[in-house]
């Protein structure tokens, strides 16, 4: 019998009607006995999961017929709290006292209650924890007497950890701390715990960065095990393909990339025939090395991508693989996985082929080499070769992105802050990252190159890791007209709506003074993009297949197509058996991928807001133009003008009047002088505060 989460919900739903003992399940789902033991741990799963609700009396029933439902807790500062079900969504609003226990991020399963908090959204009471997310935090070590108080760095933990004297571990007042919670919080008791590991003091920038490291629970060292094997490879490759491996070599290949980059895991070529554009897209063979189930593998899986923040990056391998054995470094031969494209000049695909290759990249470019070549030429006839192919490259990416916006691609017009840092890792300045017609060409050349790539494995119905972005929530998308109405603009009914019509509005508004609300709340009405075994399509795209194939150095599940595809393009047709194994490789994969995303994405934002803060410590007191970035009840971020930094304006701040939050006006209104805050509006702000440990910067309105 399928005893599957999925199945088993199913024949409740169907054949139940009250919870049910274990034993009056076995019989009513018509359990075999010899699987009795398997039945029992899969209910004691579901029910650890939230699927399933265990009663007192040992009785077991769903969630649903109970009006609960699970998901993950969303902490605030105040001590409240939102649920967030799988789908990542705020749709419960837990009070203060309704808590029982439960701590930020902590996995809970809630009943919904009757009647709407003043946030808009159901209220609901945890009726239990079902897993907790944290054994240890980091926080600012405080004493109380003998003993003391950790106090989390995330101000979403609401709970300050007790720490008894004999527990306290050396810390200092203003330390920051590693605390192991040994006692949870209860309605009446807050948590208790006992330092582990002092870092520094608050106000040092590399302790916060070290911080931010542990409050996420990664680590920047790989296992002897892994770097052991990382070792054992020769720079000169040897590959596992025999003759399958296609000697490309003569070709004229090359990468081009960042000025810091060091791990080139993509090279590019191009040959013009006639009206054929034969486009090669060439990418690391990192499966040739890392192979399954190995130490490597393992460590690989366990990060799922390489995490870059301004000033250093924690890499998903070794160094030894990213920077050398892997990278395509020039005039190295080095083994690749080609996908091979044929276009007509106006980038329409007639066809395409995927092999396991080898080549030895002509040259190492760079985005701002590449763009000045193509403006200003090769006067020193120093790249006299690589020229035309540049110029072909660069002529047939502005077709391939003409064909993909006519086809309802979105693309969102968001200045991206970089943050330029000095040798003694001090902030030097934050600047707009660079973005020119060369980054375009890669970005065309590595979509095409994905694109085929999913419709290869798609095409023969090969269970694979896509990478897919669903259509927008309804309920946002309302918010979001409604925003738009106010400004006098106009979408199709949500029925009728595509993201051709999304560009086409971006496009409209391209030169308006609300361009940029309008790209800010598109973008938060979208779902986020996430890796998955089921091909539904990237919505943003306008893609129907999407994969990500192009760097399995920085991504596993690049790592896993290309194992995928190694493996596939050996056999003829795949069995039942094998489609079944890979089926399931790809829904874990895909799962841990989603989640170690979400945590590096975390942590690269932590350290943005890090560095933010430590370059405006010294610039209390400055004022600044701004634009509003956002609005909520509690207040309005302003973005500063010149030294794009975000910080908070606070309602209590606001002394003027009383003011309402218009949710879906993305305003505050003072309810009797009348004035309004709404995002998009220009602001003049003073820096109040910086807090380091909190990466916090509080403004106020500048008197005019």
């Amino acid at each position: 019998m399928d005893l599957s989460s999925e199945n088993l919900i199913r024949l409740i739903q169907k054949k139940t009607n009250r919870p049910l003992k274990f034993s009056e399940l076995m019989r009513t789902l018509n359990v075999p006995e010899p699987q009795r033991r398997e039945f029992r741990g899969q209910i004691k799963e579901m029910v650890e999961e939230g699927a399933l609700v265990k009663l007192k009396g040992g009785r077991y029933g769903l969630p649903d017929e109970m009006s609960l439902v699970s998901g993950m807790l969303k902490g605030h500062p105040d001590g409240y709290g939102f649920l967030l079900t799988d789908a990542r969504e705020a749709d419960l609003y837990v009070g203060r006292k309704q808590m029982n226990g439960a701590m930020h991020q902590d996995k809970v399963l809630v009943r919904v209650e009757s009647g709407k908090s003043n946030w808009g959204k159901p209220e609901g009471r945890v009726i239990r924890i079902l897993q907790r997310a944290h054994t240890t935090l980091v926080g600012v070590f405080e004493p109380l007497g003998r003993d003391g108080w950790v106090i989390p760095s995330d101000e979403n933990v609401f709970h300050d950890i007790f720490i008894p004297g004999k527990l306290k571990n050396g810390a200092k007042p203003g330390q920051i701390v590693v605390v192991e919670i040994t006692d949870y919080p209860t309605r009446h008791q807050p948590p208790a715990g006992k330092v582990l590991e002092v870092l520094g003091k608050a106000d040092d920038p590399r302790v916060e960065l070290r911080s931010i490291f542990h409050k996420f629970g990664v680590h920047q060292d790989f296992p002897p095990q892994a770097l052991e094997e990382a070792r054992r490879f020769s720079p000169e490759p040897v590959g596992d393909e025999g003759d399958s491996r296609r000697d490309l070599t003569s070709w004229l290949t090359f990468t081009i990339d960042g000025e810091r980059a060091k791990d080139f895991d993509d090279a590019v070529s191009l040959e013009v025939e006639g009206p054929v554009w034969r486009l090669g897209v060439h990418i690391a063979d990192v499966s040739n090395y890392v192979t399954e189930d190995s130490a490597l593998d393992k460590e690989a899986f366990d990060r799922g991508t390489s995490i870059y923040y301004p000033d250093g990056v924690i890499p998903m391998l070794p160094v030894e693989l990213s920077n050398e054995v892997c990278s395509l470094k020039p005039l190295e031969k080095r083994l690749t996985i080609t996908a091979l494209m044929e276009f007509t000049k106006g980038g329409e695909l007639t066809h395409f082929e995927i092999f396991p290759s080898v080549i030895k990249s002509r040259y190492r470019f760079t985005y701002t080499k590449v763009w000045d070549l193509l403006q200003n030429g090769d006067p020193e006839k120093e790249y006299t070769e690589a020229m035309p192919v540049l110029t072909a490259m660069h002529r047939l990416s502005r077709s391939l992105r003409k064909r993909r916006f006519e086809q309802g691609s979105v693309e969102f017009e968001i200045p991206e802050p970089e943050v330029r840092m000095n040798p003694d890792h001090s902030v030097e300045a934050i600047v707009i990252a660079d973005r020119n017609p060369a980054h375009q060409l890669i970005e065309e050349f590595m979509l095409a190159a994905n694109r085929v790539v999913a419709s290869y494995l798609t095409g023969r119905k090969i269970p694979a890791v896509h990478r897919i972005h669903e259509t927008p929530d309804p309920d946002k998308l309302i918010t979001f007209q409604e925003f738009l109405e106010s400004l006098g603009y106009r979408l199709p009914s949500i029925k009728k709506l595509s993201s051709k019509h999304l560009h086409n509005l971006l496009q409209n508004v391209s030169e308006k003074p609300e361009a940029r609300a309008i790209n800010t709340l598109m973008l938060r009405a979208m779902k986020k993009a996430i890796y998955s075994e089921e091909p539904v399509g990237h919505f943003a795209l306008g893609f129907e297949h999407y994969t990500h194939f192009t760097s399995p150095i920085r991504r596993y599940p690049d790592l896993a197509i290309h194992r995928l595809l190694k493996y596939v393009l050996k056999k003829k047709k795949l069995t039942r058996k094998e489609c079944s194994r890979l089926r399931q490789i790809a829904a874990e994969v895909g799962a841990q991928s989603t989640d170690r995303e979400l945590k590096a994405q975390g942590i690269e934002r932590e350290v943005n807001d890090l560095r933010r803060a430590q370059f405006m410590l010294d610039k209390v007191g400055h004022i600044y133009d701004g634009i509003i970035s956002g609005v909520q009840a509690f207040g309005f971020f302003v973005e500063l003008k010149g030294i794009f930094v975000e910080g908070l304006v606070r309602v209590s701040n606001l002394q003027d009047d009383y003011y309402l939050f218009y949710e879906h006006e993305y305003k505050l209104k003072g309810q009797h002088r009348g004035r309004i805050f709404r995002i998009g509006d220009e602001v003049r702000v003073r820096v109040a505060e910086v807090d380091l440990p909190r990466r916090r910067i509080d403004l106020m309105l500048a008197l005019n």
